[in-house]
């Protein structure tokens, strides 16, 4: 049996950095109340000059050196995100270019926070069919430019950046399943409503939240897809060397462990310097934890996320 196997992570974060501080001076705030409520301290914010495909760029070019594999043997580049650089080609095709790779299969995938999660499940897909044999795998977002800086309720939960993935084909286990779900009927909780008409933006194109509602749904929904994982695999969580979860806010990341009863010691969490970057979430935390040695080869991890429309899901892989 063909497997996918996780051979190179990379991450990348914008150099200009907003603290809870600064947020001070641009909406009604403090610093105490950010922490209380999303456990986030700072966030990266893209230059004007930066667009998502130099966020995904560094982010692949790490991971690739980690994978000490060359652009040229990557047969699928898939990227996750909900800010792309045109309307079309795809930024996977702009990334593509920017790395030199000719010929490869290459597509956005828009799941919101999920992005990444969906990106990953379906290069699995492609790699367990023997369609191809390495895989580029990235989750990038500028979602300062969905924010509105006067809201409170969103503007000090994002934050932009890029994480990456290099997948190869193995017959030692990697990806054991992954677990994909939405439900369009809760379109209006989290949302940018804009429409693009005649070639402009019809409508407010800011992010709108319902708080209350979206925590809500999140904590059960990720409570639900990780039961599903390790039922699929005949596993308890014990079993879990890490979670590797959305940092949405520590809120959603505190009660689904709690839910779990994992201990937060088993759980990677990243939010408090990087705060939400969407579809650049798991992947970043991911290379995050690699890095600094809490991940080690041989590894069970769990990566989950939920995202707008609503989008959620999980992987079960062996590091």
């Amino acid at each position: 049996m063909s497997y996918s196997r996780l051979i190179g992570t990379g991450s990348y974060l914008p150099k200009r950095v907003l603290t809870n501080a600064a947020l001070e001076s641009l909406v009604d705030t403090n610093e105490q109340w950010i922490i209380e409520r999303t456990g986030i301290r700072t966030r990266h914010l893209a230059a004007e000059d930066q667009d998502t495909c130099d966020l995904a760029e560094q982010a692949a070019r790490r991971a690739l050196d980690m994978a000490q594999c060359d652009v040229s043997e990557i047969d699928l580049i898939i990227l996750a995100t909900t800010t792309p650089d045109r309307i079309f080609p795809s930024t996977a095709c702009l990334l593509q270019a920017r790395l030199g790779n000719h010929g490869a299969m290459a597509f956005d995938v828009q799941a919101v926070c999920s992005g990444f999660i969906y990106a990953l499940s379906i290069a699995d897909q492609f790699i367990k069919t023997g369609t191809v044999q390495r895989a580029l795998v990235v989750g990038a977002d500028i979602f300062s430019r969905l924010i509105n800086w006067s809201d409170r309720n969103t503007c000090v939960l994002f934050g932009d950046g890029s994480g990456a993935v290099v997948l190869e084909a193995s017959r030692t286990p990697g990806i054991l399943s992954s677990h994909l779900h939405a439900d369009g009927a809760y379109k209006e909780l989290l949302t940018a409503p804009a429409k693009v008409v005649q070639g402009g933006l019809n409508g407010d194109a800011f992010t709108k939240m319902q708080g209350n509602e979206v925590f809500k749904f999140a904590v059960k929904a990720l409570s639900k897809v990780v039961d599903e994982a390790l039922i699929a695999n005949q596993l308890d969580m014990s079993a879990i060397d890490w979670l590797v979860p959305h940092q949405a806010n520590i809120r959603i990341i505190t009660a689904t462990a709690k839910k779990l009863k994992l201990p937060m010691e088993k759980v990677v969490v990243t939010v408090s310097e990087h705060g939400n970057t969407s579809a650049a979430s798991v992947p970043l935390a991911l290379d995050v934890a690699v890095r600094d040695g809490r991940i080690q080869r041989g590894d069970l991890l769990l990566l989950e996320a939920v995202g707008g429309g609503f989008t959620w899901g999980a992987v079960l892989l062996k590091y």
